[in-house]
């Protein structure tokens, strides 16, 4: 009450949507005051506000007859005005939340008398800047627009079918059949019926059009009308890291997060995902995580891969991965008798996807049985983390011994036709090893402050470490190679010193010109004694990668630790005879510097990578604080907290010189010399294209660029041969000057 009089900021503006205070005197309110300017006068506002309220102290009882009298020419003037657009809709409103009527009987004879003579005048001025959506008519098309789309829903809906034509449209956890990528083609077969008959007019791009383009199917499209394309070796897509669905398949009711309230959905890859981390984050992380010393499900819970082209095809509604290519492989011809998604728990060391899944076994069947059914070998096609699968599994296969293939040398040769490699982590990516250490990345770092401070309190750094380490398959992607890939504390090939890139691209590789990205980790501590918790003694000290890796095992934990000395190794056989021994090391199957390709003369290797797209490659950390709870994590206060260098935006170039020493001459690595074809692809992400276009090559979505849908075409169905390598980058005389 005691604020009744003073005038709020709103009411200054004199908008007449809010409502306006009164003073104590009961004076009209100080706004609407306001508005009734004296123009014939020439007063100001203010000066014609104390003479109103003057007048109403003095002339009470006239003033009560003046705004009646006020009210019925006002009402006049509005209906002479006419209607519609020259209405003051802002009057009305003002009109209809302060009691226009009332207030009117309380205001000065002289005000009320000015106010209904310039009424339709200021009416008429205030329209001038009103707003298209503040217009009646506007509002009246939109109601009209709305009907019309209710009344055709409706109708087309009116059958005995409706109850599922609604579940189309609500089931969330299949929402990528209603959202597709956005195009008529992938949505319009989910919506109702009745429109469907509609959207079938929509025109289909001809052969021109389709050229380039990587709308849904335009690849096979024209692929099939210009070289009769068809389908020829059967194909088995295997998903990178994070690609593959998970959901739960646990039964127990008992503890704080019983598990069968999430029967048969989706904890990673849906909308449920994402509904679970918000309202119930700790049941979800509880579930999501796996147990520290088992490196398996813990206990009352059971979280498997999502099976078929489903688990993998969207990550979420409208959020494609294999999607574009599943379409154009239909177009070709291909289908469920000759083309298969190997997804797999990607949470899992290598090792435990067999112990606990029998998920080699079960791929090695598959592609035996396709075999028999098509007479056709198969191409195996990974993405990302996915290569590494399948170079291990190629390596098991031949292997004898309990949870090993026991196919012999040869099984590779007789039932497969090629490996297709798309942006593969065959030797590992730097982000690894961030993750790994303080549970951060580029895309953490790189947020504004809120953005940080909101993402640390919901989902903070130690929680996603203490994830993140729970996942026996994660460690899988450390680098391997040390520092003749990627460089020592002097030098590094990939430097700002050094021209990665040419054919007219141009990438910013960030960093001093006198700092070596081969200088991994960058400690400084701005505190006056070093982390002693993180085992370092300096204040300011670099790390190359392999001291890198041994501080991330001195600092983790002895489970992890262990799991990661049992599971994997990050040198280089220097021998032929190293790599010999090595085919009966399950440990060193998921590092290719380590093992010998498949004895498979008859097979082909096709490299397919992005480069253009700065990618994380080295780090500046600092010690943690005691709110962090972590002893490193990375400084961003620094100038340059992350290092970049070419790649794909998550992979980077270097990762991909493996493929270029498989191309060498009497290579040890590829003893039975299978030719290797590498292709690289230009990033050029369409502005206009929130996944990049045609021409992305973006480490996910170059998985709908319209180049890799048509070299992936091209290759399974036998065509392979017309594909020459493509060098954009200078990675191949790097790759040549390396003594590997």
């Amino acid at each position: 009450m005691a604020n009744k009089g003073k005038r709020s900021p709103s009411s200054s503006k004199g908008s007449g949507a809010d409502v306006a205070p009164t003073d104590n005197s009961g004076s009209a309110p100080v706004s609407q005051v306001r508005n009734r300017k004296n123009t014939k006068e020439g007063g100001n506002a203010d000066d014609s506000t104390g003479k109103q309220h003057a007048g109403a102290n003095k002339k009470h009882t006239a003033s009560k007859k003046s705004a009646g009298a006020a009210k019925k020419k006002k009402h006049t003037s509005e209906h002479d005005e006419g209607e519609g657009d020259d209405i003051d809709e802002d009057g009305d409103d003002f009109n209809a939340s302060n009691g226009t009527e009332k207030d009117s009987k309380k205001g000065s004879k002289k005000g009320s008398k000015k106010s209904s003579k310039k009424g339709s005048k200021k009416d008429s001025d205030s329209t001038t800047q009103r707003k298209l959506y503040q217009s009646r008519r506007a509002t009246f098309i939109l109601g009209a627009v709305l009907g019309l789309i209710a009344t055709v829903i409706l109708t087309a809906m009116a059958s005995e079918d409706i109850k599922s034509e609604l579940d189309k449209l609500t089931m969330f956890d299949s929402f990528n059949e209603f959202v597709g990528d956005w195009n008529v083609g992938d949505w319009k077969y989910s919506l109702p019926t009745g429109l469907q008959s509609i959207l079938d007019g929509y025109d289909q791009p001809g052969n021109n059009e389709l050229k380039g383009s990587a709308e849904s199917f335009s690849v096979g499209m024209r692929l099939k009308q210009e070289l009769n394309l068809t389908s020829k070796y059967n194909v088995v897509m295997v998903p990178g890291v994070i690609s593959t669905g998970l959901e739960s398949w646990g039964t127990s009711s008992e503890g704080d997060c019983p598990s069968l309230s999430h029967f048969r959905k989706r904890l990673w890859g849906s909308f449920y995902m994402l509904r679970t981390m918000v309202l119930d984050k700790t049941c979800w992380l509880k579930h999501i995580k796996l147990d520290p010393e088992t490196g398996l499900d813990p206990p009352n819970i059971k979280i498997r891969a999502s099976s078929g082209f489903d688990g993998s095809d969207f990550f979420v509604a409208g959020y494609w991965i294999w999607n574009k290519i599943l379409q154009n492989l239909a177009v070709i011809g291909y289908g469920p008798e000759n083309m298969i998604s190997a997804t797999y728990d990607w949470r899992l060391a290598y090792l435990d996807l067999e112990r606990r899944d029998a998920y080699f076994t079960k791929l090695k069947l598959q592609i035996e049985s396709t075999r028999k059914l098509t007479g056709e070998k198969s191409f195996l096609v990974g993405h990302s983390m996915g290569s590494q699968v399948i170079l291990y599994f190629m390596k098991w296969v031949e292997a004898e011994g309990e949870f090993f293939g026991n196919g012999g040398p040869s099984w590779c040769n007789d039932n497969l036709a090629g490996f297709i490699d798309i942006s593969g982590s065959l030797l590992g990516t730097p982000k690894a090893i961030s993750a790994l250490l303080s549970g951060e990345m580029k895309d953490t770092v790189q947020l504004n402050y809120l953005a940080v401070y909101g993402l640390e309190k919901f989902f903070s750094k130690k929680e996603r470490l203490d994830m993140l380490r729970t996942f026996g398959g994660i460690p899988a992607m450390i680098p391997k190679g040390g520092s003749t890939i990627w460089g020592d504390t002097t030098n590094s090939p990939d430097d700002p010193s050094n021209e990665l890139l040419t054919e007219d691209v141009d990438v910013k590789i960030e960093g001093p010109k006198n700092h070596t990205l081969g200088k991994f980790i960058r400690y400084r501590s701005r505190a006056e004694s070093a982390n002693a918790e993180a085992g370092i003694t300096q204040n300011e000290e670099d790390f190359t990668l392999d001291e890198t890796i041994e501080k991330l095992l001195e600092i983790s934990p002895d489970w992890l630790t262990n799991r990661i000395k049992e599971n994997y190794s990050y040198g280089i056989a220097r021998t032929a005879e190293e790599l010999k021994r090595n085919n009966n090391d399950a440990s060193k199957w998921s590092n290719p510097l380590e093992i010998e390709l498949p004895n498979a003369p008859d097979m082909k290797i096709y490299c397919f990578y992005g480069v253009g797209n700065p990618t994380e490659r080295a780090y500046t950390y600092k010690k943690g604080d005691k709110e962090s709870g972590l002893p490193l994590v990375i400084d961003t206060e620094s100038d340059h907290p992350v290092y970049f260098s070419d790649g794909d935006g998550t992979v980077s170039l270097m990762t991909h010189s493996i493929c270029h020493e498989w191309q060498k001459e009497n290579s040890r690595f590829n003893p039975a010399g299978i030719e290797v074809k590498v292709f690289e692809m230009k990033h050029e992400p369409d502005t206009f294209d929130i996944r990049g276009g045609a021409k992305t090559a973006e480490h996910v979505d170059i998985l709908g660029s319209a180049a890799l849908n048509e070299l992936i075409l091209k290759v399974v169905s036998g065509n392979g041969d017309s594909i020459e390598n493509k060098y954009v980058s200078e990675l191949r005389n790097i790759s040549q000057k390396m003594t590997i």
